[in-house]
């Protein structure tokens, strides 16, 4: 099998909501799909219980072939990759994937492999040499490695996942951070 062929077929396809047909989305997913904000703040107003990140892997590696074509890597260069789940009462509500290429990290920046436990969200919204580029959505099955990553640890396996991947620029150069909202986030009335 060759290499192009073999991406298309483990990575789900990501479009922007121009491209997206709304139909396809459950509606109470919709509304954490689109809200603009930070995700962390917007989990925690949502969990009437205890909150926090737990860290599952953070490490140097490679990115997905569309991670890095979005964000603008080489062949074979090598990422910070950090993937988190954002519970409420240790349910798993969000599986998080964040990609930063070692350019990205330099001066103040190096701040961000020092995360652990803590939310990224708390970095990404309070400052202001970070900004938010644009957001795609996908519908995540079975066969996408993305995927197989965020429901290792669900019972029973949905069919389906729905996520978001979002390119921030850290003093213009560029972190991308996907968010995948699992089973049992709550579902919000779209308005």
């Amino acid at each position: 099998m060759s290499g192009s062929r073999d991406n298309t077929v483990v990575e789900p396809n990501w479009s922007g909501w121009n491209r997206q047909r709304l139909t396809q989305v459950p509606a109470g997913v919709l509304p954490w799909l689109r809200d603009e904000g930070s995700l962390t703040r917007r989990v925690v107003a949502a969990c009437s219980g205890r909150f926090r990140v737990r860290l599952l892997r953070q490490a140097w590696g490679t990115p997905f072939y569309s991670e890095a074509q979005l964000l603008r890597m080489r062949r074979g260069e090598m990422a910070l990759v950090r993937e988190v789940e954002l519970l409420c009462d240790e349910v798993p509500w969000v599986f998080a994937r964040t990609l930063i290429p070692a350019s990205t990290l330099r001066g103040a920046a190096r701040r961000l492999t020092l995360l652990g436990d803590k939310p990224l969200g708390a970095v990404l919204f309070s400052d202001s040499r970070i900004k938010r580029g644009r957001t795609q959505v996908a519908r995540l099955q079975p066969r996408h490695r993305l995927f197989s990553a965020a429901s290792v640890d669900l019972q029973p396996v949905p069919d389906e996942l729905w996520g978001r991947r979002t390119l921030f620029h850290v003093s213009g150069r560029p972190l991308l951070v996907n968010e995948i909202f699992l089973p049992r986030i709550p579902m919000e009335k779209t308005s």
